[in-house]
């Protein structure tokens, strides 16, 4: 390979959030992965640094064109530069868009269980969580559309945030499903909100759709957040995409973002961007290789060692959602315990709602050698905890 993914790096006392933890702790939790970012990116932002002078900020006519010409060639989608507004974030632009979109106490529908922050991005804006909850089959998660139109029908319902690919149960939406979805939002006026930021961490083999890209319902009702933080691992640069096709909305948007004022890059997101979009590549296809070849260890290891649990079948992002009940039905207990036990962190289900509370979510974007160091705390955790059962 000619990158290196294998060397552990030390990210203690750098301000981690994830590695803010006890000496003896393993944190693999947040979603943030514990590899250098690509070289190509590093040297442009060390190019940046050279200059000396960090002044404001603008967005640069290269930005829209790397955005424009990564689609197109990766997802097989054209974006047009009047659709995309710079954001400092998924997360601040989700806020913003609740915020300028509906109105309080109208319902936001989110598909449970999901990335936690969406229901903080909906109930401290004073607006109400309205879960539709996937289906569960034991093996993987899919969509409960009867349930799902009912909840959209519902005159209270102005916004419906979709996760494509879906986190954390790292599930690929097909194209006839997304068309469903669009059909039915644009049936009942309900607007979509495309959190795509997991986008480019689809396994070998696999390709997300985006959801714009499916018909004319989907594309002119919706507003798609995206974003090289998560498959580049450059989220404190603060760098994301928002893209509006519709007119009317985009001018919402616009006029939310920046009222909220998060539409302003700071010095480095910029070049950042263009740097993953332009040079990254050649990186991201070997992270993936990386990630596939870690997914594949635990596999075997938990089918082997640790039998009582079982893992969800996904084809995207680098979290995996272990499921839990042969061990408990409340993971809360379960994930404290087994970070007491071993120095373990992993994110306990609940908070991502849903059936979520049987679940716990690990996040394996790590070398190898802490990914066997993660399994075989699991394993001690997960005998000491039936033990503790027993008695």
């Amino acid at each position: 390979m000619r990158y290196d993914f294998d060397t552990p790096v030390n990210r203690r006392n750098t301000n981690s959030l994830k590695w803010d933890v006890a000496e003896d702790e393993l944190p693999m939790w947040v979603a943030d992965m514990d590899f250098q970012t690509a070289p190509e990116i590093v040297a442009a932002l060390q190019d940046r640094v050279s200059h000396g002078v960090f002044g404001y900020s603008d967005v640069t006519a290269e930005w829209y064109q790397a955005i424009i010409e990564w689609w197109k060639r990766r997802h097989n989608f054209t974006m047009e530069k009047e659709w995309l507004i710079f954001s400092i974030g998924v997360v601040p632009a989700l806020s913003s868009i609740v915020r300028k979109l509906t109105t309080p106490n109208e319902n936001v529908l989110i598909q449970t269980p999901v990335y936690n922050i969406f229901f903080n991005s909906i109930v401290n804006n004073g607006r109400h969580v309205l879960e539709a909850p996937l289906t569960y089959n034991g093996q993987e998660y899919s969509i409960d559309f009867e349930d799902l139109e009912e909840k959209l029908a519902d005159p209270q319902t102005s916004l419906m945030i979709l996760c494509n690919p879906h986190n954390p149960v790292g599930k690929i939406w097909d194209r006839e499903t997304l068309e469903r979805i669009g059909s039915l939002c644009k049936r009942h006026h309900v607007i979509v909100v495309s959190d795509e930021i997991h986008c480019d961490l689809s396994a070998p083999g696999y390709n997300y759709i985006p959801f714009a890209s499916v018909s004319e319902d989907c594309r002119e009702n919706s507003i798609t957040c995206i974003a090289p933080t998560k498959a580049f691992n450059i989220a404190g640069l603060q760098t994301a995409i928002v893209s509006v096709p519709n007119d009317n909305l985009r001018h919402k948007v616009w006029r939310g973002l920046n009222t909220d004022e998060v539409a302003e890059p700071n010095a480095f997101a910029i070049q950042a961007a263009i740097a993953a979009f332009t040079k990254g590549e050649p990186w991201l296809e070997e992270l993936r290789k990386y990630l596939q070849g870690n997914k594949e260890c635990v596999l075997d290891y938990v089918e082997r060692e640790i039998p009582q649990l079982s893992i969800v079948s996904s084809n995207a992002t680098y979290l995996l959602w272990l499921d839990c009940k042969n061990y408990t039905e409340h993971t809360k207990e379960f994930a404290g315990f087994i970070r007491e036990k071993t120095g373990l962190y992993l994110s306990e289900g609940s908070q991502f709602g849903g059936n979520g509370k049987q679940f716990l979510r690990m996040n394996i974007a790590c070398p190898r050698a802490t990914i066997m160091d993660g399994l075989d705390r699991l394993k001690r955790g997960c005998e000491a905890y039936a033990e503790e059962k027993r008695r």
